[in-house]
């Protein structure tokens, strides 16, 4: 797969990760609360678990953005098929995968070196994109 088709991927991830935040709100908040939009500091506390999960959709947000530019320069500039730039998206779509897990389940450790790798990934395309 090129790094274009790994972005798709990551896209799809980075839409998904709101679930498990979402059905913990629909069991502790109830699902006619959840759908008011009652806000948070006058609804019944949500698991732990579930509020690293919507920080860690949050984090994989703000990643893609960076992701998304690289993948899209390089796709402009004819290098979207290149080794060290799909190889690099493989590897973004995985440590962004375990960071949700990892972050979900209070993996300090583990959480920390897939952002590490995810981040490592964004300055391989990015030293491809820029020479």
């Amino acid at each position: 797969m090129n790094a274009l088709h790994w972005l798709a991927l990551s896209a799809t991830l980075t839409a998904i990760f709101w679930v498990p935040y979402v059905l913990d709100r629909f069991v502790t908040v109830g699902i006619w609360a959840t759908m008011k939009n009652t806000p948070a500091e006058s609804a019944p506390r949500q698991s732990a678990w579930a509020l690293r999960a919507k920080q860690a959709h949050a984090n994989a947000v703000e990643n893609l953005v960076v992701f998304a530019t690289l993948v899209l320069v390089a796709q402009a500039l004819g290098l979207a098929e290149h080794t060290w730039v799909a190889n690099a998206a493989a590897l973004y779509v995985g440590a962004r995968l375990v960071h949700f897990v990892a972050y979900t389940a209070a993996i300090p450790g583990l959480r920390t070196l897939a952002f590490l790798v995810g981040f490592a990934a964004q300055l391989m395309v990015a030293l491809v994109v820029l020479g």
